[in-house]
């Protein structure tokens, strides 16, 4: 069968300076493409060139005829008084669904979802909870293809796991800009990196992320044994060509011409494995106090909710700290509160003298009319960074801005170039504590991980809110979980809590909240009884235990899914058919209770 997708020869180029050139790109029935690459490398334009929205420079882009396509953009926003329910009706009709067929489709999508309160206003959700809601959007629509830029930021990570089942048991394929790298590895099943390194623009390896890495590895040091070679070669013929041949003769006016191809092909390779990477680095103040803050029964209550309440932790010299849960469960105001913005409902925060704090903002607020210039150096045209003054444009090459860009409005960079603009002002303020509010999104692989050696690197402590599990992982020597119900609970790591997570009961809040707070994302729990009179008898009772039934089926499934690992099966003909019937009886099973509880949910709402 033909591919569904197929791009011949791209080029694309914006001013001077070329986005990517002759690429070419498929996608196939059952393709999973993860596409990484360098900021300004041209992820979201190749995006936009797959939909039709944007036309290369030169190639061509071939659809396969009656192919659907769904979109989800890296911004999610709704127009004001659209509500949950009125934005899914509307992408049925968009994708003109049978009649017939809208009912189950509406309820087995937002079902899954944990919509609850479908009469919401979209605008007034969570940016978690508004790229849930496009992500239901693309999905409702049943499509062929469905393509996500950067659809993770925003998400929390039960969100981002949500997710992740989603593409893994799809019937589509999918394309998706990211650069969470625990998602590519459990969602992809083939990687594309867009990279000028690359002859050919780009690098294509089928596997997750971790065969890419592999794969890359292989190549590059395949790419820096070839290029010695040529070096060692191109120096012979440099020393030959110096001593003056005559180009007469047939045979020295060809080695003449080779040494030359040789030379160029060398000033091209060289110039292609030269890479650029920002510089992070914050300056500790090298404080000897051990306590820096002290939280002492604190509670804290938004919208008369309780986000969490009754907690006990210290920061202490040297604690790299993750703080993990659910969209809503109060995390940004628990920074907050260590920041000193806001005051705590009850306890009380007891902070060294003379601390001083550095707070990442995850709004990433810049006065959009300055110019970079001012924004890396507000005062004059050089800054002082660890005793030392450093120029601007030095400073703005440290993260990777050129001193042609100085005079540009910050309102005109992209997200990433933002956040590098604030770890840049960061720096310059030396801290006992850093607090980190989702420090990732927009940043590209190679910053990600420039910053995770920083702050693994950083002598002082560290609070981290980020939905990147490579990075909690990687940075976090103790993990603290808010649960969205107002408890808080201490572990070792990232891991932990996660297995705590999987053995407590699954529960979705009854709203959908408003912009600080959305439904919590961890599964199914009922409403109060007082609100069910709709219900009857019989199916009160049902929707009592659907919360153990999907759990139990989900169990079930999972089970399923990992037979097909199993070689004595995979290797059976007969076994594996009858392995993938039972894993398609199980999703069905899982489906249909889904399904099942969005019905009873809106009936009794």
């Amino acid at each position: 069968m033909p591919p569904i997708i197929s791009a011949q020869g791209l080029s694309k180029r914006y001013g001077l300076t070329p986005l990517f050139q002759n690429i070419s790109f498929t996608v196939s029935e059952g393709d999973r493409i993860g596409v990484i690459g360098p900021n300004g490398s041209g992820k979201s334009t190749l995006l936009e060139m797959l939909i039709g929205r944007v036309k290369p420079d030169s190639g061509d882009v071939a659809v396969r005829k009656g192919t659907r396509l769904s979109t989800v953009a890296q911004i999610s926003q709704f127009a004001p008084g659209v509500t949950i329910r009125s934005a899914i009706e509307t992408a049925l009709e968009r994708a003109a669904v049978p009649e017939a067929e809208r009912a189950s489709r509406f309820a087995e999508t937002l079902g899954r979802a944990g919509f609850t309160d479908l009469d919401a206003h979209a605008a007034t959700l969570s940016g978690g909870w508004r790229k849930r809601l496009a992500v239901a959007e693309a999905l409702v629509q049943a499509p062929d293809i469905l393509l996500l830029d950067e659809p993770t930021n925003h998400l929390d990570l039960a969100g981002i796991q949500w997710l992740e089942s989603v593409l893994q048991n799809a019937a589509f394929a999918c394309v998706v800009v990211s650069h969470d790298r625990y998602f590519l590895e459990n969602a992809a099943n083939e990687m594309v990196e867009l990279n000028r390194a690359y002859p050919d623009g780009a690098f294509r390896v089928g596997g997750n992320y971790s065969a890419f890495l592999e794969a890359k590895e292989e190549y590059l040091h395949a790419q820096k044994k070839r290029q010695e070679s040529l070096e060692n070669r191109v120096h012979t013929e440099l020393e030959w060509l110096r001593r003056g041949p005559k180009a007469r003769a047939t045979k020295a006016k060809a080695r003449i011409d080779k040494a030359h191809e040789m030379i160029g092909e060398l000033a091209e390779m060289n110039a292609r494995s030269r890479t650029s990477s920002a510089e992070i680095d914050f300056s500790p103040t090298n404080r000897k106090t051990k306590q820096l803050i002290t939280l002492e029964g604190i509670s804290f209550d938004v919208g008369g909710r309780t986000l969490f309440k009754d907690i006990h932790f210290s920061v202490t010299s040297g604690m790299r700290m993750g703080l993990v849960g659910p969209n809503g469960s109060g995390k940004t105001a628990l920074l907050r509160l260590l920041h000193g913005d806001i005051k705590p409902a009850s306890g009380k925060i007891r902070r060294a003298e003379g601390l001083r704090i550095v707070y990442f903002d995850q709004n990433r607020e810049l006065d959009p009319d300055v110019t970079l210039r001012r924004a890396l150096a507000p005062d004059s045209d050089a800054v002082i960074y660890q005793d030392r003054v450093i120029h601007v444009a030095s400073w703005a090459e440290r993260f990777l801005f050129s001193a042609e860009s100085l005079n540009q409005r910050v309102g005109r960079l992209s997200g990433g170039e933002r956040a590098r603009v604030l770890i840049a002002q960061l720096m310059l303020q030396p801290a006992d504590l850093l607090l980190l509010d989702e420090p990732t999104n927009d940043l590209d692989i190679p910053t990600l991980e420039i910053l995770e050696e920083s702050l693994v690197e950083y002598p002082g402590a560290l609070v981290l809110v980020t939905h990147d599990r490579f990075m909690l992982d990687r940075v976090s020597t103790v993990v603290v979980g808010l649960d969205g119900q107002g408890s808080a609970e201490r572990f070792a790591d990232y891991a932990q809590w996660e297995a705590w997570q999987r053995l407590r009961p699954s529960k979705v809040a009854s709203k959908a909240g408003d912009g600080n707070r959305g439904p919590q994302a961890t599964a199914v729990q009922g409403r109060p009884a007082a609100t069910r009179r709709k219900l009857s008898y019989s199916e009160s009772r049902e929707f009592d235990n659907m919360e153990s039934r999907i759990a139990e089926a989900e169990r079930e499934l999972h089970t399923k899914r990992g037979a097909l690992d199993d070689p004595a099966i995979t290797s059976n003909r007969v076994d594996l058919q009858n392995a993938w019937t039972q894993l398609d009886e199980a999703q069905k099973l899982v489906d249909n209770l889904y399904t099942r509880w969005a019905e009873l949910e809106q009936k009794q709402s």
